[in-house]
């Protein structure tokens, strides 16, 4: 028995992470717990000497002198501040009578709301909350299916996973060891599919199901000409400048992510300010809002560097690849397998846990086969995407639930009408894995020298064209004459 539990350490340490998981105990204890635990077993078992485990100290101080992790904070207040200022009431206003007249009008609206909020506030909760309060009570008035107007909501909010500046990026960009920047850049082309995607699937359904997706009647669309440009611009113009500073920034490489998301808070409060919204109350529950998520991303990180060091101590490295490596179909076999294993996981973890426990044991062998990490990195925050639209644990639909009527609005029908763009996720996953191109286009095409084809020659002193002498001039040779031999 002890010489089994000896050669299966490393799936086993899996399977007791996964039955903590299940049984409902806290993620960032549960990760952490397994992995103290089995390292203890390991030590007395022989697999680990003692001192493996004195370099805990090196990775907890690793996680908490992370500079680049300081983007998460930034960017939870600038998204806090954003869902409370204004500015998704003037978007949604303008777009709504912009679209109105349209069958779908309404949710063409609320995904471009979604699109643009996601490049703002890199926050789900916060697009989500605000487009349920907002738009949700106006669609179901003019006649909208509740189904399709919650799922359409949720959808719209889950874009801020993908869309830079995501906090997923960052955390990704973290755990394979690549740039921000690029992994923003990335990201831009899956961004705009999923947008069109969702697009898409709103006009086929305004054609097979217009009683669906009425458009407003002409008394609900009051603002027309000069009055609509303005109340459009009203949104758009300081939502670009958000822009700049947090992404445009970034992409120019005037600024780091953190730099970014600092000054994204600044540009926040000040539209907060300007839209008269800038009180004690909403600092506060912004800063509370903060607080929690940062607090819960170090934890699950802490927990998640006990597990990794002592998972790998005991060959689970060896045994992930091993496992994964094997696959029939080679790249694309890895590629469908890993995207199904972090499907099924998305109904438990949410991208948090997943980001931290699941991809540092996937990059290595990702990189092993090739695989740009990049990419790879886009391609599972593309998935991840479906963690906040699952049935019954999505937390899109919880945050949607916590703010609709449930008079008018059912949970089955949240959660039913949640079900097509969950697919429409999915199509984008597989878009991805079979057009490469949709990631790779956007970064930068600057060749690349491999530092081992690079040869220097520096010519000898005296040598034609040598520094210092000019072509064709030689140096004397000054050396004495050799003594004649004595005889």
């Amino acid at each position: 028995m002890i010489q089994w539990i000896s050669h299966n350490m490393a799936p086993l340490m899996f399977a007791g992470l996964i039955v903590g998981m299940v049984i409902g105990y806290p993620a960032a204890f549960s990760i952490g717990a397994v992995g103290l635990f089995f390292g203890l077993i390991g030590i007395e078992l022989g697999l680990i000497p003692p001192i493996f485990l004195g370099n805990l100290t090196f990775q907890m101080f690793s996680v908490i002198s992370n500079d680049l992790l300081l983007a998460i904070p930034f960017f939870t207040l600038m998204g806090a501040i954003l869902e409370r200022c204004g500015l998704a009431e003037d978007l949604l206003e303008g777009f709504g009578q912009l679209f109105g007249g349209l069958r779908g009008g309404l949710s063409y609206a609320v995904i471009l709301v979604g699109a643009v909020l996601g490049a703002i506030t890199g926050t789900v909760a916060g697009s989500v909350i605000a487009m349920g309060i907002i738009s949700l009570p106006i669609m179901i008035k003019y006649g909208y299916s509740v189904r399709h107007a919650t799922g359409v909501i949720a959808a719209s909010g889950t874009i801020t996973q993908l869309i830079p500046p995501s906090l997923v990026l960052i955390v990704l960009a973290d755990q394979m060891g690549r740039s921000v920047g690029d992994m923003y850049l990335g990201a831009i082309g899956p961004s705009i599919l999923q947008v069109a995607l969702f697009a898409i699937w709103v006009a086929i359904l305004s054609v097979i199901r217009p009683q669906d997706v009425p458009a407003l009647p002409p008394e609900a669309r009051t603002l027309h000409g000069w009055a609509l440009a303005w109340k459009c611009t009203k949104g758009m113009i300081p939502s670009l400048v958000l822009i700049f500073l947090v992404l445009g920034t970034i992409f120019m490489g005037l600024a780091t992510p953190t730099e970014a998301g600092a000054m994204g808070v600044v540009g926040a409060l000040v539209l907060a300010a300007l839209n008269r919204r800038l009180t004690w109350p909403l600092l506060w529950q912004g800063m509370e809002m903060t607080m929690r998520i940062t607090a819960f991303v170090v934890m699950i990180l802490l927990g998640a560097r006990v597990f990794s060091l002592v998972f790998q101590g005991v060959g689970g490295k060896e045994w992930v690849e091993g496992l994964l490596i094997s696959l029939p179909g080679g790249v694309t076999g890895f590629l469908v397998v890993v995207n199904a294993i972090v499907f099924v996981l998305a109904f438990f973890l949410d991208f948090f846990e997943i980001a931290f426990i699941v991809i540092p044991l996937l990059a290595p062998v990702a990189e092993k086969l090739g695989i740009d990490l990049i990419w790879f990195g886009v391609l599972l925050c593309a998935n991840m995407q479906t963690s906040f639209m699952h049935p019954p644990f999505g937390f899109a639909l919880f945050y949607l639930r916590s703010i609709a009527p449930r008079d008018t609005v059912p949970t089955s029908d949240i959660y039913i009408g949640a079900i097509p763009w969950l697919f429409l996720q999915v199509a984008l996953v597989a878009i991805v894995i079979f057009w490469p191109g949709s990631v790779t286009y956007w970064l930068d095409k600057t060749p690349q020298v491999d530092p081992a084809t690079i040869e220097i020659r520096v010519p000898t002193f005296g040598e034609p064209g040598s520094i210092g002498l000019p072509p064709g001039l030689t140096i004397p040779d000054l050396t004495p004459p050799s003594k004649p031999s004595g005889n």
